[in-house]
């Protein structure tokens, strides 16, 4: 008697998580661009969950996963992240809100216009300076950035809402929709000296942060202006880099020349850190990234 081996495949559906909004945080919701941003609306912190402890964001990144289409994260690890409990911005200044996109597809560099010349161990005092003046003076509700970039490459959380979350800021008139602001902390103009630790942190992030929509930092994307007082007017499609300096997207000399001619190197070693290019890297990109705690800020 024969015997005759019969195959049998098997169809096992596989069950993705959603990403459930963390305590006290309730469902995005599409908002309005205004002139700066108009205040802030969706995520409540629950009381419950106040005060947070000064700890460093170190948390695994998940993606934003949508009904109708998925995108997987290019998986690049998370930068040491600076919270904004460690750097102690005082809650109460702020609106107690925070406005979603959908995903963050690009990411606009600036300088802070601030004196070159400080200690890093007392940037979370110039923090909470430029916090004051942007929630007092300039009435934005919160830090316009979404996050800060010191001389010695720490990075520290700016704008209130999940570091891993598509925070809405205030950081690029009419192209603030589905962007990230990362401020270099100092003023870039011609002449100025870039410091290699600042410009390898600003690749790190931007290479973690794109990539978890698999954005790639050396490639082009297209966005739509939300405001007439940028450089495009509202509902103009227009296509960016996707590491864009402000001035790119609104008039003004800001990120300053010196930073803006170091974006190609950024692009460049962000793609490599998302593997999309060879580790080899053109001449003018300087050192490796450490992607290892930062210092803790102190006064």
């Amino acid at each position: 008697m024969r015997l005759y081996r019969i195959a049998l495949w098997v169809t096992v559906p596989i069950a993705l998580p959603l990403l459930a909004a963390p305590a006290g945080v309730t469902a995005a919701r599409a908002v309005r661009d205004t002139a700066p941003e108009g205040p802030l609306s969706v995520w409540q912190p629950d009381a419950a969950t106040q005060p947070v402890p000064p700890v460093v964001d170190a948390a695994p990144p998940f993606p934003a996963l949508g009904a109708a289409s998925m995108v997987l994260p290019r998986v690049v690890p998370r930068p040491a992240i600076v919270s904004r409990a460690q750097w102690r911005a005082d809650e109460t200044k702020r609106d107690p809100h925070a406005h979603y996109a959908g995903g963050v597809r690009a990411v606009f560099i600036h300088h802070t216009d601030t004196p070159n010349g400080y200690d890093c161990a007392d940037v979370p005092r110039t923090l909470r300076n430029l916090y004051t003046g942007q929630t007092r003076d300039r009435s934005w509700g919160d830090l316009g950035y979404n996050f800060l970039v010191d001389k010695c490459g720490t990075i520290y959380e700016g704008r209130a809402g999940g570091t891993d979350r598509p925070v809405v800021g205030s950081h690029t008139l009419g192209f603030n929709q589905g962007t990230t602001g990362i401020a270099a902390i100092g003023t870039f103009g011609p002449g100025a000296p870039v410091p290699a630790a600042m410009e390898h942190a600003i690749a790190a992030l931007a290479a973690w942060k794109l990539g978890l929509g698999d954005v790639d930092p050396a490639g082009k994307v297209r966005l739509t202006s939300t405001n007439g007082k940028s450089r495009y007017a509202k509902g103009t499609s227009a296509e960016f880099d996707a590491i864009s300096g402000h001035r790119d997207g609104f008039a003004t000399s800001c990120p300053g020349e010196a930073l803006l001619a170091r974006l190609p190197a950024i692009r460049t070693l962000a793609s490599s850190l998302q593997g999309r290019l060879s580790p080899r890297t053109p001449s003018g990109t300087r050192f490796a990234v450490s992607l290892g705690s930062p210092r803790r800020g102190g006064e």
